[in-house]
C-alpha cells in the first residue's frame, strides 16, 4: 500500500511538471514573440511567476524548471513559501505584487527582494523602518512604486503627480531603495493604452532617479501590450499555474 502511494504520489508531481513545463515554455514564447515585434531584446524582460495560492511545492517544482523570480500577494502564504523554499539553489527572488498593509511591512521586508506596490507615505516610513531592523543596509529592499491609471479607489496606486514626492521618500531611508514603477492595466479599457499612460511617468522618474529602471506591468492576459510599453518585468500566474477550481460550497 505504501508502495503505491509513493508511485501515485510521484506520478503526480511528474505529471504536475510536465504541465508546468508546458505552460512555461508557452508564456516564454509569448514574451519572446511580443519582445521581437516591440524590437527589443526579450533577455530585457524579467518574468516573474506568480504563485498565489499554489503550494511550496510548485514553487520547487518551478526552480528546477529555470524559475527565479517568485510573486506573491498575501504576505502569509508568502511569507511561509519563502521559508518552506529557503534552501534551494541559487536562490529565489521573492516578489511582493498586493497591496500591502504597513503592518506587514516587518515580515515582508525579512524575505522580500522587491515590493512593487509602494502607493503612500505611511508605508514608505512602515518598510524603512522595518529594512532597518532587518539589518538590510547592505541589501537594499527595492521599492517600485505603484502607479494608478486610472484613480479607482481601492485598486491601490499612487497618483502620477505624486511619484517625484514617493520617491523622494523612499530614497531618504536607509536600508531602501527606488527601483522603478508598476501599474495594473484598468479593466474598462484597453491595456495598451493605460500602459502607455505609464511610460511619461517613468521617464519622470528616472530623470531624478537614473537608477528606477524597472516598469513592473503586465499579466497573463496583457503582457504583450505591457512589453511593447516598455515593460521591464512582466507578472504572470493562471497563464503557467493554471486556474484554481473554486473551493466547494458548504452544506
Amino acid at each position: 500500500m505504501e508502495a503505491r502511494e509513493d508511485r501515485e504520489a510521484r506520478e503526480a508531481r511528474e505529471a504536475r511538471r510536465a504541465f508546468l513545463a508546458g505552460r512555461l515554455a508557452a508564456v516564454r514564447e509569448r514574451i519572446a514573440d511580443a519582445a521581437r515585434a516591440a524590437g527589443r531584446d526579450h533577455t530585457e524582460i524579467t518574468l516573474i511567476t506568480v504563485t498565489k495560492t499554489w503550494p511550496a511545492e510548485d514553487v520547487r517544482l518551478l526552480a528546477g524548471l529555470g524559475v527565479r523570480d517568485v510573486g506573491e500577494n498575501q504576505d502569509q502564504q508568502a511569507s511561509a513559501k519563502a521559508a518552506a523554499c529557503a534552501g534551494l539553489a541559487p536562490a529565489l527572488s521573492w516578489h511582493f505584487i498586493g497591496q500591502l498593509q504597513s503592518n506587514k511591512a516587518p515580515s515582508v521586508a525579512r524575505y522580500a527582494d522587491m515590493v512593487h506596490s509602494v502607493d503612500r507615505a505611511s508605508l514608505v516610513s512602515a518598510l524603512g523602518k522595518a529594512a532597518e531592523r532587518a539589518g538590510r543596509a547592505e541589501r537594499e529592499l527595492r521599492c517600485l512604486i505603484q502607479v494608478s491609471l486610472d484613480g479607482t479607489a481601492g485598486r491601490g496606486g499612487a497618483h502620477p503627480d505624486e511619484v517625484l514626492r514617493l520617491a523622494a521618500l523612499i530614497a531618504g531611508r536607509p536600508g531602501l531603495t527606488v527601483a522603478g514603477v508598476m501599474a495594473v492595466a484598468p479593466p474598462q479599457e484597453p491595456a495598451g493604452e493605460a500602459f502607455a499612460r505609464l511610460r511619461p511617468v517613468r521617464e519622470r522618474l528616472l530623470g531624478e532617479h537614473p537608477g528606477a529602471v524597472v516598469m513592473s506591468a503586465g499579466m497573463s492576459g496583457d503582457l504583450e501590450a505591457a512589453i511593447a510599453a516598455g515593460a521591464t518585468h512582466v507578472r504572470v500566474g493562471s497563464a503557467i499555474l493554471g486556474h484554481r477550481p473554486p473551493a466547494p460550497l458548504p452544506h
